[in-house]
């Protein structure tokens, strides 16, 4: 039985003609090429994240290439940027990157800069021509003292900064804390204190200072291996009320002038209505 179904489907495979063979390959869904047909490598990322300064790298992988030429166009100005090989922009920062006997074209950005965020295209020259996508994103790493730009905390309490790096593509490689422009070292004499690092999408690092003493008061910095530097400052306080807390003082001396020069208007009107 097996050896006549199996004659059976090569005798229907020789009676097919061209037209309907082609009828069968056309068919075919968009992502299972065939073998010898020109397509892009589905797996290849379609957004890529560079940081400002930075290196960007887009890639576009194109298998059974051929004869066929690789170009990237930026979207924002339809500008070709590389044709090949060769660079057609005035702009250096802009090159392609291509090994021999290789598959992928990768369109490569030196200095990343905001304006250079938007679509890409990666076009093959085929017949008619087919495109590949690439959204770029160029972020600006930002690191932020959580809390007011001020605290105050009582002494012989925790000191607990919380720093957190956001819009990093990747975390960075270090954090330093600084207290008046001196980095904290977490094995001094002083003791108690402690930094503990979360890294991810957003990473985050902790500075413990326990029993916090005045001499502690100053400006505390964080400064990450890939963003600008963040600061605060702690007022250790000895029993005394902070200076933000000192205006209510001043709101209430406000307040009896105000009722002060009330009761002096109501006089002038009483006497003024008693003398008519």
């Amino acid at each position: 039985l097996f050896p006549l179904i199996a004659g059976a489907s090569f005798a229907t495979q020789n009676e097919l003609g061209d037209n309907q063979i082609d009828s069968v390959a056309s068919s075919l869904p968009p992502e299972l090429p065939l073998k010898s047909d020109t397509y892009f490598d589905p797996a290849t990322p379609r957004n890529v994240t560079a940081l400002v300064g930075k290196s960007a790298y887009l890639s576009c992988k194109v298998r059974n290439l051929a004869n066929k030429t690789v170009s990237w166009i930026r979207h924002r100005d339809i500008h070709i940027l590389t044709v090949g090989s060769y660079t057609y922009t005035s702009d250096q920062r802009f090159s392609a990157i291509h090994r021999r006997e290789g598959d992928e074209w990768t369109l490569h950005i030196k200095w990343a800069q905001k304006r250079d965020a938007g679509v890409y295209e990666c076009q093959l020259s085929t017949q008619p021509v087919r495109s590949f996508f690439v959204n770029l994103n160029v972020v600006v790493p930002t690191a932020e003292i959580l809390g007011s730009p001020d605290l105050h905390v009582d002494e012989g309490s925790t000191i607990n900064l919380t720093c957190s790096i956001k819009y990093s593509p990747e975390p960075p490689a270090y954090i330093f804390w600084y207290h008046h422009d001196e980095v904290i070292s977490y094995d001094s004499s002083r003791g108690g204190v402690s930094v503990i690092t979360e890294k991810g999408e957003v990473t985050t690092s902790y500075l413990l200072i326990q029993q916090a003493e005045l001499k502690d008061s100053g400006k505390y910095s964080c400064s990450p291996s890939n963003a600008d530097v963040a600061s605060v400052y702690v007022h250790v306080l000895n029993g005394e009320r902070p200076a933000a807390m000192q205006t209510g003082s001043a709101g209430l001396s406000n307040s009896k002038f105000n009722v002060l020069a009330l009761m002096v208007l109501c006089w002038i009107h009483s006497s003024w209505f008693i003398s008519r």
